[in-house]
Formats: C-alpha cells, sequence, structure tokens
C-alpha cells in the first residue's frame, strides 16, 4: 500500500508540476518579484495610500471600457447569441455586408450558416481537446463527426482541416493520430496488420461501433472456443432482469420451477421462487409459441416494399425514409429501381402479421395457442394485427403479463427490454421468426440449440418461397397450402453443423463449441 501511495503521490506532483509551469509560463517575471518581496512590504501601504485616487479612476475606467465593448458587440454583432455553440461567426466571401436602418443593426446574411457555425464549434473543440490532451499528457485521436439526421452532412475533420499539417504543426506539443476503421467481418490478419501497430505505439485502442467487425473464418480454433464460453457461460443477465423474466415467464407457463437447461441458464435460482397460487396451478405448464414479429416502421419503410397499404402507405413510409435513412434516399436516386414485386419475389420484405398467422394455421396450431409477441410496436398497430388475432385470440405481450409497476425500472430502457423479449423466446415451447437476419432471432436460435437438447424447435419460414406460395393465394386450395408450407418449414428444421463463415452465435454446433462444452 505504501508503494502505490507513494506511485500516486508522484503521479500527482507530476501532473501538479507540469500545470504550475504552464501557468507561470505566463508570468516570466514571477520569480523576480518573489525575490523583491521581503523589501518591498514596508512600502506598500504608504505607496497605496498616495495614489489611492489613480487607483480607482484606472479601475472605473477598466471597467467601462469592458462595459462599452459589451455594448458595441451587441449592437454590431446581434447574430452571436443566436447560438450557445457558435462563439464567433466566420466570414465569408459569399456574405453579404450588413446594413444598417431606422430600426438599428440587422443580422448578417449568410448562405452557408451551419457551415460556419461547424467550422466555429470544431474549431473550439478541437483547440479545448489539444489544450486537455497537453495537459494531461494523453493522444489526441483525430475527432470523428457523427452524422446528423438533421444537417445530412457526412463531412469528417479531414474533409474540413489538412490532417497531416494538424498533426505536424503540433507534434511537439501533443501526439496526435488518425481514426482507423476496421470492415466487417474481417480476418484476423487484418488486426494484426492494421490494430496491433497502433496499439503497440500507443498502448491502447478504442474501439468504436464494433457489431460484426470480426468475421467467423477463417479463425483460430482457440478463438472459436473463446468466443462461444463467452456467449453461452459467461453472459449472464443481472438479477434485476432475471427475476422479471422468472416473473412472467411463470405467469405464461401458470407454473413455477425449472423445465430445462434454458431456464436455468437464462433465469438462474429466480426461477425456482415460491409457488404461484392459483385454481390452475397444479397442472402441467402451459406451452406457448413465441413470435418474434419484425414489423415495426423502420424494418418496413427501408424494406422498400409495399404491405397493401395503397397510396397513404407509400407517402408515409418515403417520409420516414427521407426523414430516417437519407442515405438510402440519395442511393435509390442513383440506382435503377426494383419494383415491388420483384423485393417480395427475392424474398426481402418482412412479413406481416397477416402473413405469419397464415403460417402458424398451416402448421396445425389452433387457435386456442398462446402466442407471445415480442419486437417493439407494429408498425400499421392494431388493424395491422387484427389478421393475427383473428385467428389467435390469445396473443400476448410482456405488457399484458407484468404491471406497470413491475415493468417501471426498464421504462426508456429499450436494450433491457429487449433482454425480457429474448428470455421469453428462448425459453418457449416453440420460437417462430419472421426475420433470419434479425440479432435477437439468431441469438434465441443458439440458445436454443445449444441448451435446448434437441426439444427446443425454432421455425423459419423461407420468405422468397413463401412468397412464392403466396402468390396463387387466388387459386391455391388450403390442403395445397398446408402441405407446401409444412415441407418449406420442415426442411429449415434440422439442426446442421455451423457452415464455413456461419455466425457461431447461431450455429453454435461445431468443434470449438458445442462438441467442447457439453
Amino acid at each position: 500500500m505504501g508503494k502505490q501511495e507513494s506511485k500516486q503521490g508522484d503521479t500527482f506532483s507530476y501532473y501538479q508540476l507540469r500545470y504550475q509551469k504552464m501557468v507561470q509560463g505566463y508570468h516570466p517575471n514571477s520569480m523576480k518579484l518573489a525575490s523583491f518581496k521581503g523589501g518591498y512590504v514596508g512600502k506598500r501601504h504608504t505607496w497605496i495610500r498616495k495614489h489611492f485616487s489613480s487607483i480607482v479612476f484606472t479601475v472605473a475606467l477598466i471597467g467601462f471600457l469592458f462595459l462599452l465593448d459589451s455594448l458595441m458587440s451587441c449592437i454590431f454583432e446581434p447574430s452571436v447569441v443566436q447560438s450557445n455553440s457558435m462563439h464567433k461567426k466566420l466570414s465569408s466571401d459569399m456574405m453579404v455586408p450588413l446594413k444598417f436602418g431606422e430600426h438599428g443593426g440587422k443580422s448578417a446574411v449568410q448562405m452557408y450558416d451551419r457551415l460556419a457555425s461547424m467550422a466555429s464549434s470544431a474549431l473550439v473543440e478541437v483547440c479545448n481537446a489539444v489544450a486537455v490532451a497537453s495537459l494531461l499528457n494523453a493522444t489526441l485521436v483525430i475527432p470523428r463527426f457523427l452524422f446528423s439526421n438533421v444537417w445530412k452532412d457526412p463531412s469528417q475533420f479531414g474533409d474540413i482541416y489538412q490532417e497531416d499539417y494538424f498533426m505536424k504543426t503540433l507534434k511537439d506539443e501533443v501526439n496526435i493520430i488518425t481514426d482507423a476503421d476496421i470492415s466487417k467481418e474481417a480476418t484476423p490478419t487484418k488486426y494484426i496488420e492494421k490494430v496491433l501497430p497502433i496499439l503497440s505505439n500507443n498502448g491502447v485502442v478504442h474501439f468504436l461501433g464494433y457489431g460484426n467487425r470480426l468475421g467467423f473464418d477463417p479463425l483460430p480454433s482457440e478463438l472459436q472456443r473463446l468466443r462461444c464460453k463467452c456467449n453461452y457461460h459467461a453472459l449472464k443477465f443481472v438479477p434485476k432482469i432475471q427475476e422479471t423474466g422468472s416473473l412472467f415467464i411463470r405467469r405464461i407457463r401458470k407454473y413455477d420451477g425449472p423445465r430445462n437447461k434454458l431456464d436455468k441458464q437464462l433465469l438462474g435460482n429466480f426461477i425456482t421462487g415460491s409457488r404461484l397460487r392459483g385454481p390452475d396451478m397444479d397442472r402441467e405448464p402451459l406451452k406457448y409459441i413465441a413470435l418474434h414479429m419484425r414489423f415495426e416502421v423502420d424494418m418496413v419503410a427501408y424494406s422498400l416494399c409495399e404491405f397493401g397499404g395503397g397510396q397513404v402507405e407509400k407517402t408515409e413510409l418515403q417520409a420516414y425514409r427521407e426523414a430516417h435513412f437519407p442515405l438510402l434516399v440519395q442511393r435509390l436516386k442513383q440506382s435503377k429501381a426494383v419494383s415491388a414485386e420483384e423485393l417480395r419475389r427475392s424474398g426481402r420484405c418482412p412479413l406481416t402479421p397477416e402473413e405469419a398467422a397464415l403460417v402458424l394455421a398451416a402448421l396445425g396450431f389452433t387457435s386456442e395457442t398462446y402466442i407471445y409477441l415480442a419486437g417493439s410496436q407494429i408498425y400499421g398497430g392494431k388493424s395491422r394485427m387484427q389478421p393475427l388475432t383473428n385467428l389467435y385470440p390469445k396473443v400476448i405481450t410482456k405488457e399484458d403479463l407484468l404491471s406497470p409497476t413491475e415493468l417501471a425500472p426498464f421504462k426508456n430502457f429499450s436494450s433491457q427490454l429487449a433482454a425480457l423479449d429474448l428470455i421469453a423466446c428462448a425459453t418457449a415451447d416453440v420460437f417462430a421468426i419472421t426475420d433470419s437476419g434479425s440479432q435477437l432471432s439468431s441469438l434465441v436460435s443458439g440458445f436454443r440449440t445449444y441448451y435446448g437438447g434437441a426439444h427446443a424447435p425454432t421455425l423459419r419460414p423461407s420468405k422468397k418461397r413463401l412468397a412464392e406460395i403466396l402468390s396463387k393465394n387466388q387459386t391455391i386450395i388450403w390442403k395445397d397450402f398446408e402441405a407446401k408450407v409444412t415441407k418449406m418449414v420442415s426442411g429449415a428444421q434440422s439442426v446442421r453443423l455451423r457452415g464455413w463463415g456461419r455466425s457461431i452465435y447461431r450455429q453454435p454446433r461445431c468443434p470449438e463449441c458445442m462438441c467442447m462444452f457439453q
């Protein structure tokens, strides 16, 4: 402990001395004044009394000048107060000179006020970052501007300022490095070639937005094994999520106690709590299907598909795309349009609640089946859900199973609410997905394969094949529809070994994962 305290004291003394030196740099005569301090004290009070009136006049004059400066700034630069982030307006060849009329000064007319604001803010923020980096003796990373859906400008620091010149000018003051990006599904070699030198030179690497940044193959077996151990053994939900998840699972099943390894892995000891009371609590657990319905407005809008809502739907989704997916809209203007019919034939349209209901009915699930609906707000609301609830009236959500008080700790925390959905889907008797690309669906499928013991089926309808079947909806008889849907789902039902490049989180059956830990 003594050595650690001494080390911390040395570190603090280093930064304190560094700060003192920086401050003293602005007062080169401070040491000289200190040396004369003893001889000067005796005469100081006499001098102050003699020159008191001059001192008062000087202070008043300085105060008046500051007040005058502030007044003139308000008169001649009224645009300064327009934004808290704009400390100083930049002049431009495109600016129109100020004109003054009988009602006082007018604001400067600017054609590029947004860029001027960005440049002003960037100058202030970057220079502040440089000063802080120097103070802390830290390495500064060239800033990366976040994309704004309001301004819709993808510009980065290097699009505005000369990065090399910036780094060269400050090289003796601050160590500055540029940000590096890693492509999706990068191989281990890419990390060794691109990331390792940065880590060696700076001692630290910051990964921002790391999802899918490391490919699944080729990868050394020990790294695959580590991935598997992390996903299926090291990650445990916090007690708050386990307790609430256990509560609504027991309410769905009307049964207490764990049923399989999935329950124990996801819910821990909370699933073995006190028995719930009620007239039906002594019977076998109620079985239910978990349906992950990916039909939120962002999913629907991004797909570019049509869903039977006519011109109102087209206008609404186009407006959403322009507001939330400006890059997609720009790309569409520069590429050849693909028809909604072609998108559906190629299997690129998310399943609607009506299509999901038809699949479940064709597979033989009766109207008495309980369906837990996972996911966010369904686009179209109750009217869009009506074809599903007409066939399956016992559709329930976590909002139906938990009181507002029980849900309150999770309000406004979408990731924690998604964790509750994951628990409900993974522990269901049957899990049905409508979009195989969903991250939640992939994780649930992997957990059910890893811990399900071949008794946790997952239904994966092919959107492309289903679109082909539904294209004959005017002529096909129900018996043929049942047969085709059953064949489609059965073909994707078997659990296979993980294929080359496939996610180990979705398909854990491989030598480095299930064969090693089970």
